[in-house]
């Protein structure tokens, strides 16, 4: 597993092969696999997350009564061109919130990196898809480059919400997405770098404060935050734009702001919204939603 994005920026240069190829060789070294049974792996992971996402049932409510059927209502207000963001970030924000959705409601998703933030890169790369018409190979190939990120983060920081904070999983979905979008508009290793790092940034420090300890509020939202947040950050890094703080850094101090984060914000349901009076008298029963 590689341990920077300089690693993977360095090898670019040396080999000539791009980001997801570099991810998939190791891959295949690890897995002790070909090529192309590597390949057919994450094309049917890039499935999975297809048919989660088809499979969204309307008429779903969690065991808690907390989310559920907002979805759709995302879908009619798109459908209606009431969404001042317009119809492609209103099909995202409508597929991160039903994949969201769809895992409080114990249906199956792809953990990317987690069931908390499964809903940001399936509602990225479906939503592309669909607009900029790309084939599932290439769409494999980006969730290739994304899952180099991911290793990146879990070995310099965390993608556990308890260990880091939210920023651990709504951010590492983020900058996973963020790099894959760099990937599927023609940037090169460097950029996805810092597409990632951009990402990241934007949501470092974020509490993971889940009401009634409950992977639901405010997480399903979160993923909507996480979808747009990586699209906006691609866009600045193939314009361009580069963090002043080099990407691997930026990874490091988000390891070090989840140590610094007290345990009441890390997952366990005392701090934050979990402590709000309308919190607390959710998780005693006191109040229904």
């Amino acid at each position: 597993m590689y341990q920077s994005f300089q690693e993977i920026i360095k090898l670019e240069k040396d080999t000539g092969k791009s980001f997801w190829e570099i991810v998939r060789d190791n891959d295949c070294r690890e897995m002790e696999i070909t090529e192309e049974a590597a390949f057919q792996r994450m094309q049917e992971m890039y499935e999975a997350m297809r048919n989660a996402d088809a499979s969204y049932d309307p008429s779903l409510s969690s065991a808690s009564g907390l989310v559920g059927r907002d979805g759709e209502k995302v879908a009619s207000a798109r459908k209606n061109g009431a969404m001042l963001c317009g119809e492609f970030l209103g099909l995202v924000m409508e597929k991160a919130i039903k994949m969201g959705e769809s895992n409080a409601c114990m249906k199956r998703i792809v953990a990317a990196p987690t069931a908390g933030s499964c809903g940001v890169l399936p509602a990225v790369f479906l939503s592309l898809e669909q607009e900029k018409g790309y084939s599932p190979q290439m769409m494999a190939k980006a969730l290739y480059v994304s899952a180099g990120i991911g290793g990146i983060i879990a070995q310099r920081a965390s993608v556990s919400g308890a260990a880091g904070g939210c920023q651990a999983e709504i951010g590492a979905a983020s900058a996973m997405a963020a790099g894959g979008v760099a990937f599927l508009l023609g940037c090169d290793a460097e950029t996805i770098a810092h597409a990632s790092a951009l990402a990241m940034k934007n949501l470092l420090g974020l509490a993971c404060d889940p009401v009634a300890g409950l992977v639901e509020v405010p997480c399903v939202k979160r993923n909507v935050i996480g979808a747009v947040n990586a699209l906006t950050s691609a866009d600045l890094a193939c314009a361009g734009i580069r963090s002043k703080i080099p990407p691997d850094e930026v990874f490091d101090a988000m390891r070090s702001i989840g140590r610094m984060l007290p345990e009441d914000l890390k997952e366990t349901g005392k701090g934050g919204l979990a402590a709000t009076p309308t919190g607390i008298a959710f998780r005693d029963g006191l109040k229904t939603f």
